[in-house]
């Protein structure tokens, strides 16, 4: 049958952080997280979203210990305000779930190409931000964890250091994989820096599948919105499985006693669209320690924020 939500181990005592969990996968996972008896805080950039998202839970789960906190991953200065309120607690665990997909290009308020600067940097950001809340919690026996949610496509992505931003030449898709390329190749460098360290904090990528969101609906827009938005609710209709379902990896990663550091776990069922979670094997591109150290430095150095972290060994030959 292989893992489902019934599957998850109680939660008592951990405190999950997750972003975006207002809707989609984001709120599923919270659901499950509180329904299991974790302390969830809501991340979300929309305070009325994320209010109404943590009534909605409450109704179905009288006992669920949730809060919204503000939290915009297009904006440093709010993910520095949203720190400094959480500063005092223990993170058990940091799902890095939020994201924007193939839209038009834009920036974020500092300057940042929006699905680049959202999906990757305002994470990066994020975990570093968190990384004393993230020991904190690992000190107290069991591992604390950050798990990245990143997309199959991020196999056609390529981290393209001469335009990063895509100021020259910029593709919706191409900027989208790019982005989701780097969620993973942050989850791996960060797991490598975290085990030269020895924290008790392990470090994931997930990937969702083909989930019915409305992640998919975002950006659409111009001439034949209409055709392009009839398309993909056809599509997921037929193809997709729901967004619980699409939660699971997720869900998995998060609280999995099976769960490996450095681990990318995503559906093993139709062409890793859909069904139960299981560890794959990512893009090459993804293993690719040159391009991981790389965009790791390219990250201190647009948001600013530096990892109390040493460098990663490097393997022995």
């Amino acid at each position: 049958m292989g893992f489902t939500a019934d599957h998850i181990p109680y939660q008592d005592g951990r405190t999950a952080v997750v972003t975006g969990a207002n809707s989609g996968i984001g709120l599923e996972t919270t659901r499950e997280l509180t329904r299991n008896g974790a302390t969830v805080v809501m991340a979300c950039r929309d305070d009325r979203r994320g209010v109404a998202a943590a009534r909605s839970i409450r109704s179905e789960i009288p006992v669920a210990d949730v809060r919204v906190e503000t939290c915009d991953l297009a904006s440093l200065e709010s993910i520095r305000a949203f720190a400094d309120r959480v500063a005092d607690e223990p993170v058990d665990v940091l799902i890095n779930n939020a994201g924007t997909m193939a839209i038009p290009r834009r920036e974020t308020e500092d300057g940042f190409e929006t699905q680049f600067g959202v999906n990757h940097l305002g994470h990066f950001a994020l975990t570093g931000s968190l990384l004393e809340n993230l020991r904190r919690a690992g000190d107290t026996g069991r591992k604390a964890r950050v798990v990245t949610v990143s997309s199959g496509l991020h196999a056609r992505g390529e981290i393209d250091f001469s335009d990063v931003q895509g100021e020259r030449e910029y593709d919706r898709w191409t900027a989208y994989a790019q982005s989701k390329l780097a969620n993973v190749l942050f989850a791996y460098e960060l797991e490598r820096r975290l085990r030269t360290e020895g924290a008790d904090v392990l470090s994931t990528a997930v990937h969702p599948g083909y989930a019915d969101t409305n992640l998919q609906f975002r950006g659409i827009g111009g001439r034949g919105a209409w055709i392009r938005t009839a398309v993909r609710r056809l599509s997921n209709a037929v193809f997709a499985q729901s967004a619980s379902k699409g939660a699971l990896p997720t869900l998995y990663a998060a609280t999995s006693p099976d769960v490996e550091g450095g681990g990318y776990y995503g559906p093993g069922g139709l062409l890793n669209m859909r069904g139960p979670p299981q560890r794959q094997a990512s893009s090459d591109r993804s293993y690719d320690r040159k391009a991981a150290r790389r965009l790791w430095d390219l990250s201190r150095e647009c948001t600013g924020v530096e990892y109390d972290l040493p460098e990663p060994k490097q393997p022995s030959t």
